[in-house]
């Protein structure tokens, strides 16, 4: 409700009908006085600004240390006091999101350092590769040029010059044969006979595989990084998507119960996800602080608080399901066990369609 003061004429400027108090009864809107002063309009933008505040510790307290309780307030239409759990879902996941990266960088998850070897790693290594040469499984001119760059003690050599002499790939090939270019592969194919040639998923592989080969070649530590960052600025649509997923599941377990709608279930599990950004932003802060010098006890609050996960929500469907303890554990069971196997599907699709767009 805002400040402004009431208009003396009653019908409503949104949808024309006449006004009975301060609100329209048809369309909702408060019939005030339109042209407000910039006092009135930062009134109006502290008030709402702390309004979603109180509501939102106010939800939070509940939905902490009562679990099963802020559903059940919500299913049961108790709801002016809280805050909606779609807008509690939007803020605390943007919060969440935002702080995981700032902390996590996708560089730091490189597959090869690109730090000099020592002089036990290269003669290491060039004894390891002598052997090799000898069993003559490996192009044997590959070979020489790494022996001979790891013996030339002039210059210092990475892991990573060792990948760019040997050419090899990144991402590796789905056929047998390594093709330079997607040209080169497709006059392969065409060369072989009809029921020879590769199927349409082994050829769209073997194609991206060429492309990206191509693009990252001896430089895995880019490919890797990329790769990570944009599975990473995926991964809130795929939580996203996990969650319409995870009230179907509660139907179905309850399917029985014909009081509880769809709707109420996705309820929950909002809750159920709100709960889960909070615990594993403070596990992520935790881990942070835990690098720091006389923190190693972090380790044992981070542990305790991955426990509290799965007890918490144990509580909140009982709570908020009211069956038995052991029918609630059995249900819990099968929760968790089709909640992993979807979350596996949806990781699947979500490495793949990064692969794609690579």
């Amino acid at each position: 409700m805002s400040h402004a003061p009431e208009r003396q004429e009653k019908n409503c400027l949104n949808c024309g009908a006449t006004v009975v108090g301060r609100f329209c009864h048809v369309c909702g809107q408060e019939n005030v006085v339109p042209k407000e002063s910039f006092w009135s309009l930062v009134i109006h933008f502290f008030y709402d600004i702390t309004h979603f505040d109180s509501k939102f510790f106010y939800s939070l307290r509940y939905l902490l240390f009562k679990p099963g309780f802020l559903s059940k307030e919500f299913a049961s239409g108790r709801r002016a006091s809280y805050l909606h759990p779609v807008r509690m879902y939007v803020f605390t996941s943007a919060i969440f999101f935002l702080i995981f990266f700032l902390i996590y960088n996708p560089e730091k998850a490189i597959i090869i350092k690109d730090e000099p070897l020592t002089s036990q790693e290269r003669a290491d290594k060039i004894k390891d590769f002598e052997d090799e040469l000898k069993t003559k499984q490996t192009d044997s001119s590959i070979l020489i040029k790494e022996i001979q760059l790891l013996k030339d003690t002039t210059r210092a050599v990475t892991n990573l010059d060792l990948l760019r002499t040997a050419g090899k790939n990144v991402f590796g090939q789905a056929s047998n044969m390594n093709y330079e270019t997607t040209g080169e592969y497709d006059s392969a194919q065409n060369t072989l006979s009809p029921e020879k040639r590769d199927g349409w998923f082994m050829r769209a592989v073997t194609k991206k595989q060429i492309q990206l080969n191509s693009k990252y070649k001896g430089n895995p530590n880019e490919a890797s990084t990329n790769f990570i960052e944009i599975f990473l600025h995926k991964l809130p649509y795929l939580l996203f998507i996990s969650l319409p997923l995870f009230a179907l599941i509660l139907k179905l377990l309850y399917i029985r119960r014909k009081q509880f709608f769809y709707a109420d279930h996705a309820i929950f599990s909002i809750h159920h996800y709100i709960f889960s950004f909070i615990l594993l932003l403070c596990i992520f802060l935790l881990g942070a602080v835990r690098s720091k010098p006389g923190f190693h006890w972090v380790r044992g609050v981070e542990v305790g608080l991955f426990f509290l996960w799965p007890i918490h929500l144990y509580i909140a469907v009982l709570n908020f399901y009211k069956q038995g303890w052991f029918k609630t554990f059995v249900k819990f069971f099968l929760l968790n066990i089709l909640g992993f196997f979807s979350l596996i599907i949806l990781f699947t699709a979500l490495l793949v369609l990064t692969f794609v767009q690579l």
